[in-house]
């Protein structure tokens, strides 16, 4: 994607995490011109955390998010996000967000905050170090793919992605299995001073490449094969402060996968190897042993 289409597509990202609010309480969000046929999850979990925070009475930073995905949202509408003020202090809170479309209830975002203070610490080890300008941007990966991976093709590509091992599309063909996907990540452009809009940008990459382990374990691919994948719930747990227009990197495993269904969990770390978040979804993932066609 040329660089002022993905400048295009980081202003939409931005607008689309500045909401209207129509009460105290109550929010509404839109979609961005390029959608799946149901709405992102990940624009829904980053749309539910900003309403969030935008009713906190004091500045506590996050510590956790946790998302059940009950419905498909409709692109075509509004979602309208209800906030539920669970506890005020001035170093704890909590939140519920309803997502709801036409009374429909979509998604429940249960949010912690928490200011700590120091304490304790420790980490799990980083991956190997690299930098993010050594490897290829994901365009020059998707070249001579588009009709495979469509909609990887076409999406709305805010986020800048470089992969640091090849990606499932490009594995499948050289007939590989890899138990791990690692991708830098930055925002396409500068983003505000705002750490509410920071670590919304987190949650909303924290739902791409996510759930990619499951099948790599596997040797499949989108595209290639006929894979049906869905987000049942996903949970998000902040461990530092985050700014998503520097890089960060995105490393993600899949633990188990059983009952047509499968985890993926993944750590944020920042460019020293500081862990900023950690990341687990459910998804339930149907595979149809078979070539995939272009229709599907």
């Amino acid at each position: 994607m040329p660089e002022s289409g993905a400048h295009a597509d980081f202003e939409e990202l931005l607008a689309i995490l500045h909401l209207d609010r129509v009460d105290d309480d109550t929010f509404l969000g839109s979609h961005p011109s390029k959608n799946p046929i149901r709405t992102f999850g990940g624009q829904m979990m980053a749309q539910a955390f900003v309403a969030s925070g935008r009713t906190l009475k004091h500045p506590t930073p996050p510590s956790a998010l946790s998302v059940h995905f009950i419905a498909g949202g409709d692109p075509e509408l509004d979602l309208e996000f209800h906030v539920v003020r669970l506890r005020d202090e001035r170093r704890f809170a909590n939140r519920r967000v309803d997502v709801m479309q036409k009374g429909q209830l979509l998604t429940t975002a249960m949010v912690s905050y928490l200011a700590g203070g120091k304490g304790l610490e420790h980490g799990l080890q980083p991956p190997p170090p690299g930098h993010p300008l050594d490897v290829p941007p994901i365009d020059d990966l998707l070249r001579g793919y588009e009709e495979i991976v469509p909609h990887f093709a076409n999406a709305l590509r805010p986020i800048e992605w470089r992969y640091t091992n090849d990606p499932a599309w490009i594995m499948r063909d050289k007939g590989e299995r890899l138990d791990h996907n690692r991708v830098w990540m930055k925002a396409q452009g500068v983003m505000p001073d705002d750490p509410v809009l920071h670590a919304a940008a987190l949650v909303y990459s924290s739902d791409t490449t996510v759930l990619d382990s499951i099948i790599t374990t596997h040797g499949l691919s989108w595209g290639h094969d006929r894979i049906f994948a869905v987000s049942a719930n996903h949970t998000v747990w902040f461990h530092r402060p985050v700014r998503f227009d520097d890089w960060v990197l995105y490393s993600t495993t899949s633990p188990v996968a059983a009952d047509s269904r499968g985890l993926g969990t993944g750590h944020f770390f920042d460019r020293s190897g500081q862990p900023l978040a950690t990341v687990v979804q459910e998804g339930i993932i149907k595979y149809f042993p078979g070539r995939a066609t272009a229709s599907e």
